[in-house]
């Protein structure tokens, strides 16, 4: 019998608290005309003062579970795709399994930065089919806007916080069809976040904010990710025409653009989120997935291609069969 990771359930969860472009113009030198232009971003959420990784990923996966139908005891593993953990250790995937009650179940943290719910989704495929997991719940969540400096323009623009889900279950029926993950450290000095407690001791004065350089990354990401849509649909001996749905991380309204393109695709095929939520990272293909799924574009039986690019460099793909 062929085991497949299928999607048995989806989540999200946003901060109530809302920031305009507005706002952010009396905070640094910028314009609402300006932000939506180069980015396509009107506002995005950000996380109240109580508010972790795991609390925002509790109530994500809640909804997960509950679409799901499930016990939460039949949860095998748990993995958390952050950038902004709640602690160095233990990991938020442990904190956020005793959150949700779960008594033997296995959970971990990966870090690819905005690939990571790519990154995660190909771990969780791996465990399934290989029989070693029947249930594994996979979430992004970040809190980004801890770690934007709110005093450069050139990054705080960008980022909101959030949570995404999605349950995977052992399934006869065809569920994900093949991911694709790669990673590059050449580029590390054009996005990365410094760790503070290493960077004090070597380059004093560097904050714990941050850091890009914005058109480099933009035209690697652009040339990547339209190599993963080749590689993606040669994998599986599919046309561009195979594909209902595409899904990708929500970082820029010209770089998705350009996928689409490679695609053949309408925009009316891209489930868009960024323009209400802005880069939420490891948590925006997840949310993006979750409202199409809860608005009834994305149904059964479609294909769906999830991509995404980030820091490192990282960059994958999952395309699965709703």
């Amino acid at each position: 019998m062929t085991r497949w990771a299928h999607v048995i359930g989806t989540g999200g969860y946003l901060p109530e608290t809302i920031r305009t472009n507005f706002d952010l113009s009396e905070m640094v030198d910028t314009t609402d005309s300006w932000i939506y232009e180069r980015t396509g971003i009107k506002s995005r959420r950000i996380a109240g003062e109580d508010e972790t990784a795991s609390s925002m990923g509790e109530i994500a996966s809640r909804q997960a579970i509950e679409m799901a139908g499930i016990d939460v005891q039949e949860i095998d593993l748990i993995i958390v795709a952050t950038s902004t953990p709640d602690r160095v250790y233990p990991s938020t995937a442990c904190i956020l399994q005793h959150r949700l009650g779960i008594q033997n179940c296995v959970g971990f943290d990966i870090q690819a930065a905005c690939s990571g719910a790519i990154f995660a989704l190909s771990i969780a495929d791996q465990y399934i089919k290989s029989g070693i997991a029947k249930k594994v719940l996979v979430v992004g969540s970040e809190v980004c806007s801890r770690v934007v400096d709110w005093t450069d323009r050139a990054t705080c623009i960008l980022f909101g916080d959030g949570a995404g889900a999605v349950l995977l279950a052992a399934s006869e029926q065809a569920g994900i069809l093949s991911t694709h993950i790669h990673s590059d450290g050449g580029y590390e000095d054009l996005l990365f976040l410094p760790n503070p407690q290493v960077a004090a001791v070597a380059k004093q004065g560097e904050a714990g904010y941050i850091q890009m350089r914005g058109n480099e990354v933009f035209k690697v990401a652009v040339n990547t990710l339209g190599r993963i849509v080749d590689e993606t649909l040669e994998a599986n001996g599919m046309q561009q025409s195979d594909i209902d749905w595409l899904v990708p991380h929500q970082a820029n309204t010209r770089i998705i653009a350009a996928t689409a393109k490679k695609l053949g695709m309408d925009m009316d095929q891209v489930i868009l989120t960024l323009e209400t939520q802005g880069n939420t990272s490891s948590a925006s293909v997840l949310l993006a997935f979750n409202e199409g799924v809860r608005d009834g574009r994305i149904k059964r039986g479609q294909t769906v291609l999830m991509e995404a690019f980030g820091a490192g460099f990282t960059w994958g793909s999952a395309l699965l069969r709703y």
